[in-house]
């Protein structure tokens, strides 16, 4: 039962008060005095406060209730103070609001309104009490993370990332092979990097291999090497990745592209570590960890007899998928300041509201590319929608029209705070209330 804190030295609104809390399952507890009311605030967990602002005889200054406030401040920062006033200057109230206060009533206040404002703001109270607690645990949880492992360098800020991440750190240490699954440009080489760093073979080579960058008819060869003559243009003999990567983790990007024939050797130097150089008989015994990433519905492929499911759950020991970055948000404004670099200029607000509601399709590689361009274009003493190039870059009413998901996003990191969430859409505070209002999101 959510709890508040009547200061009011006037015993029959106390009272009054107290009556209408308990009608509405709110507990309510009293203090004559500001010393008690602090003294109260102590000992006992409260959800919001309602203060008098007058406690002297004949005094209609405002003062006393201005200097309680600034100690329950003080002392509570989050805690929302409702201040409750029978005087008609209301001038020092809305001082106070505008410090910090969440409401003014005036005396005979409205029950309605009461009731209302009060639950709103023990609501939001809670959910910004809870978006801390989950902040604090997502930051100890980063701490452990970094502190135990080395992650290469990786920046993010979204739970999905992290928890791609820490699975990562987990089964780096297991001699296993692991699928990395996800779009393109989602940084999956990355994670492969972070599994090399943390294995048992970290001191040894990490080789990369793009799959889908070469001929088919030249994979082969640059997986397991080539004699002299082996194929047309071999003018001498050439050492394939797997020879390059004996003693460390070998990474191949875009697996599905493998050719059968090439999907076959995979398969026995995976289950013998031997193979042959093409154009050699010769067998050469390695040891290396293979990590593999795909963009491909590899199932629908060994559907169609276009890859070998033995391969498949060879590979698959362990699948790893990383989520596109439009499923992963929080991380987009901290790799677009990672890509920008320590020197660069700030993003303007109207520029993150651009990011974060562009859709992403070319991922962290499409982000990369587009703060280059807008760190050598921009001009001004920060980086606007403009230097973005986004699509409907040049139209700011575009760029000021986010959906509700952007809406509440923004809310949420924000803690329910409307003023900072419409700073981050690049909106003023009322044209955000006039969007809630239209798309029907309830105001905290």
């Amino acid at each position: 039962m959510p709890t508040v804190l009547i200061i009011d030295d006037n015993a029959a609104v106390a009272i009054a008060l107290e009556v209408l809390f308990s009608l509405h399952e709110i507990e309510a507890l009293r203090a004559a005095t500001p010393e008690e009311g602090l003294a109260l605030l102590a000992r006992h967990p409260v959800d919001l406060v309602i203060q008098d602002m007058n406690f002297s005889a004949d005094t209609t200054s405002g003062e006393e209730g201005t200097a309680l406030f600034r100690a329950i401040r003080a002392r509570h920062p989050d805690l929302p103070v409702i201040l409750l006033t029978a005087w008609t200057h209301l001038d020092a109230a809305v001082e106070l609001v505008k410090a910090g206060a969440a409401d003014y009533l005036a005396k005979p206040w409205d029950d309605h309104r009461l009731i209302a404002t009060v639950n709103n703001l023990i609501d939001l109270g809670r959910t910004k009490r809870a978006l801390q607690q989950r902040l604090q645990s997502e930051q100890r949880q980063r701490h452990a993370l970094e502190s135990e492992y080395d992650l290469r360098g990786m920046v993010w800020q979204d739970p999905a990332t992290e928890r791609v991440i820490h699975l990562a750190c987990q089964v780096a240490r297991a001699d296993v092979p692991v699928l990395i699954n996800g779009p393109n440009g989602t940084g999956k080489e990355g994670i492969a990097a972070i599994i090399q760093a943390n294995s048992s073979v970290r001191n040894g080579p990490f080789v990369v291999l793009n799959c889908g960058a070469l001929p088919s008819e030249l994979i082969e060869a640059e997986l397991f090497g080539a004699e002299a003559g082996a194929y047309t243009g071999a003018s001498r003999a050439r050492e394939g990745k797997f020879e390059a990567a004996d003693g460390g983790t070998l990474f191949l990007d875009e697996i599905g592209n493998l050719p059968l024939a090439g999907q076959m050797k995979l398969l026995r130097v995976l289950e013998t570590g031997r193979f042959e150089r093409l154009g050699s008989n010769r067998e050469r015994q390695v040891k290396v960890r293979v990590i593999s990433a795909t963009n491909a519905d590899l199932p629908a492929m060994i559907r169609a007899g276009s890859f070998r499911e033995d391969l498949f759950y060879r590979l698959n020991v362990i699948e790893l998928k990383l989520p596109p970055l439009a499923a992963r948000p929080a991380d987009i404004l901290p790799l677009a300041r990672h890509f920008l670099g320590a020197q660069a200029r700030p993003l303007h607000a109207s520029a993150q509201a651009a990011l974060l509601a562009h859709n992403w399709p070319g991922n962290v590689r499409e982000l990369k590319n587009v703060m280059a361009r807008a760190g050598l274009l921009a001009s001004g003493d920060s980086i606007k929608v403009a230097d973005l190039g986004l699509p409907a870059a040049g139209n700011e009413d575009a760029v000021r029209e986010p959906d509700r998901d952007a809406i509440g996003l923004a809310l949420s990191r924000a803690g329910g705070v409307v003023a900072q969430a419409a700073a981050d859409l690049g909106l003023s505070r009322q044209a955000l209330y006039r969007r809630m209002e239209r798309l029907g999101i309830a105001r905290p």
